[in-house]
């Protein structure tokens, strides 16, 4: 297809045609070259190239792009069905930090921004122009892993997105690839995820001045815990701590205390597994390790996890307290309902 710009001539964009020789006549056509014939059962395709490449125009060859609008003063959380539709959309996108789903749209970060655009859009059939444009590459990574995540896990299909970074390609894993630079269209089936690994090293309280505005319950840290940090690649993404939890019937208990990712990791599946690995940790140092979560990204995961096992107290609300305090030397809520489990270990 050609794109035909008409514009008016003048002195000074006469002169900049005749410095560098090029033939103008108020008018500029771009040639873009139509997709190829595209597979009837696909669920992610991606169109990648340089900015000016016609990948919006292709785009909007195959569908309507759609930017959603949000309420100046409403929270993200509130712009949606339902709760539980809001749950499972952000956690789709990797948006998984409480305190920041309660904040409007205005007063979020490029990257939450992003995100929340991609939980009002995800759907079958969509088209998603400037993925990632926005963000730095972190963000970029993990939404894209999120979202690759959900697609599979709902069967979404027919999802076709525009991107200028060719390093989401082996995070997205979309079905197939177009290269409007070379005019190439290949598989990506092929692709696999890179690999995470995380580095955990212990470190002391101090250091959840870093993390606390993320956690979704307050912002206060026991004093005794013990802390470890988590890196990847030398970066700092993710923090925890560790109590004490002894009793008449366990001598060597601990349990989980706090456990954050930074926002611009989460969706990939670091936090979960950083406190499978610090679990890991104790009990193969004879001790017995317990962790009560109101986090639903925690808490469907290890139910569903063999590495850990629901206590007596998963899922059941509290009618032993007559109100949140610490019970015999445990944490206690009787307002809301907790994941409770014991990780058992490889």
């Amino acid at each position: 297809m050609d794109l035909r710009c008409k514009v008016k001539s003048d002195d000074m964009i006469l002169r900049l045609a005749e410095a560098f020789d090029f033939k103008f006549n108020g008018e500029i056509v771009t040639e873009i070259k139509d997709l190829p014939k595209l597979p009837e059962d696909f669920s992610i395709g991606l169109i990648v190239g340089p900015s000016g490449g016609g990948k919006t125009t292709l785009l909007k060859s195959v569908g309507e792009i759609k930017n959603p609008v949000w309420e100046k003063n409403k929270p993200v959380f509130s712009h949606f069905s339902s709760y539980e539709e809001a749950e499972e959309k952000f956690g789709a996108v990797g948006f998984n930090s409480i305190p920041q789903k309660c904040l409007p749209y205005v007063k979020l970060s490029n990257g939450e921004k992003f995100r929340c655009d991609l939980a009002r859009t995800l759907d079958s059939g969509v088209v998603i122009d400037e993925f990632t444009s926005v963000v730095n590459r972190d963000v970029a990574k993990s939404a894209s892993n999120a979202i690759k995540r959900y697609v599979e896990k709902k069967q979404l299909k027919k999802i076709i997105i525009a991107s200028c970074h060719y390093d989401i390609i082996e995070w997205l894993r979309p079905d197939w690839i177009y290269n409007v630079q070379t005019e190439e269209f290949h598989s990506g089936r092929y692709l696999r995820r890179p690999e995470i690994k995380i580095d955990i090293h212990k470190t002391n309280w101090k250091l959840w001045r870093v993390f606390e505005k993320f956690h979704y319950l307050d912002s206060k840290i026991n004093k005794a815990s013990r802390c470890y940090a988590g890196f990847w690649n030398e970066r700092l993404v993710v923090f925890g701590a560790v109590l004490a939890s002894p009793n008449g019937y366990i001598k060597r208990g601990w349990r989980g205390h706090r456990t954050v990712v930074l926002p611009d990791f989460q969706g990939m599946g670091i936090g979960t597994r950083f406190s499978d690995a610090i679990g890991q940790m104790y009990i193969e140092d004879g001790c017995r390790y317990f962790s009560k979560c109101m986090n639903p990204v925690f808490g469907k995961y290890r139910e569903n996890s063999p590495l850990w096992k629901p206590t007596s107290k998963n899922k059941v609300k509290r009618t032993d307290v007559k109100h949140k305090n610490v019970f015999k030397g445990h944490y206690a809520d009787n307002k809301r309902i907790c994941w409770s489990h014991e990780y058992i270990g490889k």
